[in-house]
């Protein structure tokens, strides 16, 4: 017998996540989901950053924020909805709150949303040991306490969280590029020092992971990194000569991609040894580099238009459209006409046709 499609795209979430049947328990999968509980940085925040004080009314709680689905700035650096949005509507939940919007356990029946827009992996005071600067005082360690405070306001009882997880998505988003980036802008583009933190940021991945294993997860979907050389920021700031400097395929930074594709090798490795040491947790690696460079180097193909390294909101002109000065949500900032034919909505972030366009190819696989 066919299954419905709203238990097709969970299979399919179990399943086809990494586009592998081999991914790592997933007999273990749940049929449903009562919640989902999501941490990351400004690709996952659903609304914290609207809330945390020193983000606080920050450009993208102003317009053109939102106008897409929304219609209205909604607490996303995008356009619309993000990937975790559309992980959540193919599961038929209703979005997890923010953690900074909740107080109660009623608050947080569906789940609660950790990330934070600017949130680094590593914590800002082993940052600042090797000489980076942390602008937003949010770690993934940070998320992990909120994480579990949340869990004891839902259920104080060993036994009554592990329930709870056992029907609960825990989906850990991208994580790590505010870590690499602050490097590579205030440090000149230095590489090596970013390649350096790449088994710390790991570590700090794991961590979150295992402490959530140790509550009782049982599914949980973890993301790559980005290719980070095929950001507007970056490619504006950070501009190179000839030689190899771009890839000839997608005119990114190959240095930047190169770290991206470092850090992916090694977070699938550690997701590997997870496994082998949790055996009934099913652990899902959802692959955001492939679809994005995919576009980027081929965008006709999958209906975006022609200059998919290009900022829709914001200003500048050149190449990438992005100038600091003309940040996207500030007075001089102007949107292009048609977002949903554009990869990058401000230089940092993606639209949500782009958003889009990476959830479904982590559903069923590209």
């Amino acid at each position: 017998m066919a299954l419905p499609p709203r238990l097709l795209l969970v299979a399919l979430l179990l399943v086809a996540l990494t586009g592998e049947a081999d991914a790592g328990g997933a007999g273990h999968g749940h049929a449903r989901y009562d919640r989902v509980f999501s941490f990351g940085d400004s690709l996952t925040d659903t609304g914290n950053s609207a809330i945390l004080p020193v983000t606080a009314g920050g450009p993208f709680t102003n317009p053109p924020y939102g106008q897409t689905h929304f219609g209205r700035p909604n607490g996303r650096a995008s356009d619309g909805r993000l990937v975790i949005d559309f992980i959540v509507e193919s599961l038929g939940l209703p979005p997890p709150t923010p953690y900074l919007a909740g107080k109660t356990a009623q608050d947080f029946r569906h789940g609660a949303n950790f990330a934070v827009g600017g949130a680094t992996a590593l914590d800002p005071a082993f940052l600042q040991s090797r000489g980076i600067t942390s602008f937003v005082p949010v770690a993934l360690s940070n998320q992990t306490s909120w994480f579990n405070g949340v869990l004891q306001l839902l259920d104080s009882t060993g036994n009554g969280q592990r329930k709870i997880m056992a029907s609960s998505l825990l989906y850990l988003g991208e994580i790590g590029f505010n870590d690499y980036s602050f490097v590579a802008v205030f440090g000149n583009g230095t590489v090596g020092l970013a390649q350096s933190l790449v088994p710390h940021i790991v570590g700090a991945i794991r961590s979150v992971l295992t402490d959530a294993i140790g509550v009782g997860a049982r599914t949980m979907v973890v993301a790559g990194m980005i290719p980070m050389g095929c950001e507007p920021e970056l490619l504006a700031m950070l501009p190179g000569g000839g030689g190899d400097y771009y890839d000839r395929a997608s005119g990114c930074i190959a240095r930047f991609n190169q770290l991206a594709q470092l850090h992916n090798r090694a977070l699938k490795r550690m997701l590997c040894q997870l496994r082998r040491d949790h055996p009934g947790t099913a652990i899902h690696y959802a692959d955001l580099y492939r679809p994005i460079t995919a576009v980027v180097s081929s965008p006709r193909k999958y209906g975006f238009g022609d200059i998919p390294l290009a900022a829709c909101c914001g200003g500048g002109g050149g190449p990438y459209n992005f100038n600091f000065t003309f940040f996207c949500g500030t007075p001089a900032a102007t949107a292009c006409a048609d977002p949903s034919r554009s990869v990058s909505w401000d230089g940092i972030h993606y639209t949500e046709a782009a958003n889009k366009f990476v959830a479904h190819a982590i559903l069923r696989g590209l």
